[in-house]
């Protein structure tokens, strides 16, 4: 029996325009993002559905990411696809507690914008930095990095995609260390500050009084969680986990390699971009995977699925 699990993306994956074709055709993605612009106090739609700079920043960009996320898994389901389980990198990882049932929409928006908040003032900007290291194995990584103060991984993304986060001046030791251990590339990310890092430690912290203020609710199937890789099934751990996931490192392949290992065997990627079916076809090349960014994308792999 084929096994389904839902994935949705992080920061970086925003793009204009998202979720507009779902908000012309669906009555239930324009409830929802209305409910956002209520909420928030400003309005979704122009965030989401034009060329902005506001929809790059990180106050906003959490909020209309998760809010886009939310309403293409919301038709996707409607239109009779239902995951077994679910995951998100990193902000994603909100998306995927909301459709296993465990927070409601309103207040996953409310808390990802508070979260976005939280973090863009962790560090001043210009202190902090983060880099894509391709083409180098994990160990090597490691090891070069236990010799270097505040730099440490945020991501491991896939095979030959690992992401460090840190001091700018640290960062840029690692970066030239790495190149010299064999790495193919390492790209500098235009991020504002130091994701995944220690340095974001306190802002955990203050997000853990928001989601204090917050009701959780059992979850209906399990999410698996960044900080350990593992599945969550009592909601009860969610809170501290969420707390620790700004700080600690994202175990992407790792979660993969799990739910892989749990049986599923199809994958299907919400929301814009492709850069998580990227990642799997790197991580296994034997599952299905999937990708749906526009209402015509859910119609066409809905359909897929459901005749396989």
């Amino acid at each position: 029996m084929s096994k389904i699990a839902f994935l949705f993306p992080g920061q970086g994956a925003q793009k204009a325009f998202m979720g507009a074709d779902f908000y012309e055709k669906d009555r239930e993605a324009r409830e929802i993002f209305d409910m956002a612009s209520r909420i928030l106090g400003f309005d979704m739609k122009a965030i989401c559905f034009a060329e902005n700079e506001l929809l790059h920043k990180t106050e906003y960009t959490q909020p209309a990411l998760v809010t886009t996320c939310l309403v293409m898994a919301t038709v996707v389901e409607k239109m009779g696809l239902v995951p077994d389980v679910c995951a998100g990198l990193s902000l994603g990882e909100y998306s995927a507690i909301t459709v296993c049932k465990g927070l409601e929409a309103k207040d996953a928006i409310r808390l990802v914008r508070k979260r976005g908040i939280l973090m863009e003032k962790a560090v001043p900007d210009g202190v902090g930095a983060m880099a894509a290291v391709l083409s180098l194995d994990t160990e090597t990584i490691e090891e070069v990095l236990s010799t270097i103060d505040d730099v440490s991984i945020a991501n491991y993304n896939c095979p030959g995609q690992i992401v460090i986060t840190g001091r700018k001046a640290a960062v840029e030791e690692a970066s030239s260390k790495l190149k010299e251990a064999g790495a193919k590339k390492v790209i500098p990310l235009n991020v504002s500050g130091p994701f995944h890092s220690p340095f974001l430690s306190e802002a955990g912290k203050e997000l853990r009084n928001e989601l204090d203020d917050v009701a959780f609710h059992e979850l209906a199937i399990p999410y698996v969680t960044n900080v350990t890789a593992e599945y969550v099934t009592d909601i009860s751990q969610t809170k501290d986990l969420l707390m620790t996931q700004v700080a600690a490192s994202v175990k992407w392949q790792q979660s993969v390699e799990n739910m892989i290992q749990q049986g599923v065997d199809t994958f299907v990627e919400i929301g814009p971009g492709k850069t998580l079916s990227g990642f799997l076809k790197k991580i296994n090349k034997e599952v299905s995977v999937y990708n749906i960014e526009t209402f015509e994308d859910a119609e066409n792999v809905v359909n897929q699925i459901k005749a396989v």
